[in-house]
């Protein structure tokens, strides 16, 4: 118990003094929400990804699709570090990065509302980020206080208030780029964490080849379908249920390109260099991370007598308690590093979330609508305080949603990355490409994914069976998105062309080279 005590001590100590050395940047709007728009690949990189990779995925979605898919959830994890790391920074990146400084934006509402000239757009898009940001938030106490209470016994709510307490003073102080610093930090403990816990946890079972073996025995008699009642189905490549996997993998891979808190990301990285320098970072990142994440949980029915030893093929504590009892044998030492590992995963994604959703609120909404002079240190301030309002909302949720089991982690996120990437993925993207989307294809599709997402929380059993689950209508309501945007945008009239080519005309002015080819101020 001392072992783990100092490790959370440090990391704690650690984490608040970076938050202050890093109060001289944020002095002003960008240095506070965009560290000046100076920030460096490795911080960028890591930002990105510890923003991604946080207690829903090591505990909600490791332990809940490990289960269900077997050793076949790897492919989320390599989703995750193909198409949400490598193809976002790819196709994203650059071009986020250009006009998103032309138009001047610092959040992903400012940015509608400037490209469409549409206050309201903007106004929209703000309390969408707003409303189905917070059960996310919710989501990471859960994943982290289940692994708090397993290795120190503290209550709960003693749990989430704590870390809610500590990364609101860090982020509150430091603002942006006391987040990329610890997230960096919080990076680093990560791949050396999951790394640590996988070769454990494996050689618990004998090493790999007699877990695969142990694996490939294992069979669910409870199962629904004949393929997931053969034994060796869940050490098989696709395992049991190919079609709900594939949509696992679209939610938690394609939706980090229409997330505010990731997509920000991008607003901040400092010359074309670290660009491809960031893309390469990220994804080997993820790789490690969410592909050991779901390897790790991939070995879940391997704990059988412990998680269900009614045999009932569900897990009697629920999906939420299978990483944890992975992992409760594990020495002291090592859970120590676990809890860590977790803290970081939570902690980073939190900031990052309350960052993004006072720096909207504030900017987007309450700026020039319901307090006219706001100037820029009105404007800092007044976000420290949403930054406190937000952790607080979301703290409150968090407990209530645990007293009441109102649902597990993955459903949560689920529910809030499908209203989100739903809403903006599409046209987002387009905006960066087509000179063509319009206004009115924007606000369908803001409509259209934040009604099916929340009819998703109220009337699920009315839902056709496969849109049942909220993973599956989120990345249904991804995916149509790419279908609403162009074909509302050709039936409604044109945008202004002289207005459209003049946002484009960020990609081709010309300094030393087209911008297209290389990001700089100068």
């Amino acid at each position: 118990m001392f072992i783990k005590i100092l490790l959370v001590v440090v990391f704690f100590g650690l984490m608040l003094a970076i938050g202050l050395y890093c109060r001289k940047h944020s002095t002003d709007v960008s240095g506070f929400v965009l560290g000046g728009r100076a920030v460096g690949p490795w911080l960028t990189a890591f930002a990105y990804g510890t923003s991604y990779f946080s207690a829903v995925v090591f505990v909600g979605y490791a332990g809940q699709f490990g289960w269900r898919y077997g050793i076949a959830a790897t492919w989320a994890g390599l989703g995750n570090a193909f198409i949400g790391s490598l193809m976002a920074w790819a196709v994203l990146g650059r071009r986020t990065r250009i006009m998103s400084q032309y138009l001047s934006s610092a959040t992903m509402p400012d940015f509608f509302g400037k490209r469409f000239r549409s206050e309201a757009l903007k106004i929209a898009a703000s309390i969408i980020c707003f409303v189905f940001l917070i059960p996310y938030t919710a989501s990471l106490y859960n994943g982290l206080s289940r692994l708090f209470g397993m290795a120190f016994s503290v209550d709960y709510s003693i749990c989430v208030i704590f870390m809610a307490v500590l990364t609101g003073i860090y982020v509150v102080a430091g603002g942006y780029m006391a987040t990329a610093i610890n997230d960096f930090i919080q990076g680093i403990i990560m791949l050396f964490g999951i790394t640590a816990v996988i070769i454990a946890v494996i050689s618990s079972q004998g090493g790999l080849l007699n877990a695969l073996a142990g694996l490939a025995s294992v069979s669910d008699p409870h199962a629904s379908t004949a393929l997931a009642k053969s034994p060796g189905i869940f050490a098989s490549f696709l395992g049991p249920d190919p079609l709900n996997l594939m949509f696992v993998v679209i939610l938690t891979s394609l939706g980090t390109w229409g997330l505010p808190q990731m997509v920000q990301k991008f607003y901040a990285i400092k010359n074309e260099s670290d660009i491809t320098k960031g893309t390469v970072i990220s994804t080997l990142f993820a790789v490690v991370i969410a592909g050991g994440c779901y390897f790790l949980g991939g070995f879940g029915r391997l704990f059988s007598s412990q998680l269900d030893p009614a045999g009932t093929g569900v897990p009697a504590a629920g999906y939420d308690s299978v990483i944890p009892v992975m992992l409760s044998n594990l020495p002291d030492i090592l859970l120590g590093v676990v809890v860590i590992l977790v803290l970081s995963a939570s902690m980073s994604t939190l900031s990052s979330l309350v960052l993004a959703s006072s720096s909207t609120l504030t900017l987007d909404l309450l700026k020039g609508h319901f307090i006219k002079d706001m100037d820029e240190k009105k404007q800092v301030f007044i976000m420290r305080i949403l930054i406190i309002v937000f952790i607080i909302i979301s703290v409150i949720l968090a407990l209530i949603q645990y007293s009441s089991n109102i649902t597990f982690i993955a459903q949560l996120m689920g529910i809030s990355w499908g209203a989100l990437a739903g809403a903006f993925l599409a046209p987002f993207m387009y905006s960066l490409y087509w000179k063509g989307v319009t206004k009115l294809s924007c606000w369908v599709n803001f409509i259209f994914s934040s009604v099916v997402m929340t009819l998703n929380i109220f009337i699920r059993p009315d839902f056709p069976a496969i849109l049942q689950s909220p993973i599956n209508a989120g990345a249904f309501c991804m995916l149509a998105g790419f279908v609403i945007v162009p074909v509302i945008s050709f039936i409604t009239p044109k945008p202004d062309k002289a207005f459209v080519e003049d946002a484009f005309s960020c990609y081709t002015r010309t300094v030393t080279i087209r911008q297209s080819k290389a990001l700089g101020d100068d």
